[in-house]
């Protein structure tokens, strides 16, 4: 039987039933060792290394010339994106049965988060009294939100459900903890300049 636009229509007494493609990765889900439900962490330390060795090439070496807000507002603008992370918790974004321990603190931290970040630019770009004091809330609370989330996908085995989620844990987290750690270097290096 052929429809409308002249694709070939299986009826339902001559063809077995299709099947999704969740449902095929999952029947020949055998086939790949358990081992590789765990390449997370081998994905988040080789990505932390390879940004940590850019930002020490590239940017650790300019921190003492350029002022404060010129590295920090990058740095916040990147952040204010983390609500991305909402995807934890969006159906097609995340395959069923992805830990509610994980999902949850991981998708409205990284959405707190990015609601902090992007409140702090506007007091950044102003040298505001507060700006100190809301990119150390910011960093302090981040970083926390991010190692959090890494220790409860790793104890709740989240990773095996994370579907096309995977990328943010597997990219993007390890640039933010990078973003994280050269902003405390900022701070700390940098803290008469503000």
């Amino acid at each position: 039987m052929v429809d409308r636009c002249g694709c070939e229509v299986l009826s339902n007494r001559s063809a077995q039933p299709t099947r999704s493609l969740l449902a095929s990765v999952q029947d020949h889900s055998y086939l790949v060792p358990a081992v590789f439900d765990r390449v997370l962490p081998l994905n988040l330390l080789a990505n932390t290394a390879i940004f940590y060795l850019a930002a020490r090439l590239y940017l650790l070496p300019l921190i003492p010339r350029l002022r404060p807000q010129q590295i920090l507002i990058p740095i916040l603008l990147l952040h204010s994106t983390r609500h991305l992370g909402m995807m934890f918790l969006t159906r097609g974004a995340t395959y069923p049965g992805l830990p509610a321990q994980f999902a949850y603190p991981a998708a409205f931290g990284d959405l707190v988060t990015a609601i902090i970040a992007f409140a702090t630019i506007p007091l950044v770009l102003r040298g505001s009294r507060l700006e100190k004091s809301m990119v150390w809330t910011f960093n302090i609370f981040g970083t926390v939100d991010l190692l959090a989330a890494i220790t409860t996908a790793t104890i709740y085995n989240a990773p095996v459900a994370m579907g096309p989620a995977y990328w943010i844990p597997a990219f993007w987290v390890p640039l933010l903890l990078v973003t994280h750690y050269i902003t405390f270097v900022v701070l700390l290096q940098r803290r008469r300049d503000f």
